[in-house]
């Protein structure tokens, strides 16, 4: 029957070859390299390419984003009529953007009832902006239901 003290060496041997020295090696490696590419465009100013190129505003709505987590969200427009809800088919993502914006306001102590500009792009891409706080998303790369929740309503 081995000792408490050799089961201890033995635990003590298995736990440090558990992450090979080679990998953590390779992970530090890694990112030095990062750091160095970053450092590196940073002082030679290189252009930022992954930016999507800007294009301007064509269509536009005010919306209002009232509800809660148990009952859904509402998409009011500018006179406070509904337009959409999150419960409807497939527009679950009207939530997660309430709750996204929500966020951010109480993050800057600024009012959570706002409207939220909704808008169309010339390159055909929809955006939401929030005014209060500066914060914007591009409804680009969300799936094409969750995006739809948000470009049937401005078109």
């Amino acid at each position: 029957m081995p000792t408490t003290n050799s089961l201890a060496t033995q635990m003590k041997h298995r736990d440090r070859d558990m992450v090979p020295k080679v990998l953590v090696q390779a992970m530090f490696t890694l990112m030095v390299a990062a750091v160095l590419l970053v450092a590196y465009a940073r002082l030679t100013d290189r252009p930022v390419i992954g930016v999507a190129p800007h294009s301007d505003i064509v269509a536009e709505i005010p919306i209002t984003l009232v509800g809660n987590r148990s009952d859904g969200v509402a998409v009011l427009d500018a006179q406070g009529k509904q337009i959409a809800h999150s419960n409807d088919h497939k527009a679950g993502f009207i939530d997660v953007i309430w709750v996204t914006t929500t966020r951010e306001r109480i993050v800057q102590d600024t009012d959570t009832q706002a409207p939220l500009r909704l808008v169309r792009r010339e390159n055909g891409h929809v955006a939401i902006l929030d005014d209060a706080t500066g914060w914007s998303i591009e409804l680009i790369g969300y799936g094409q239901d969750n995006v739809a929740a948000f470009a049937k309503l401005i078109d």
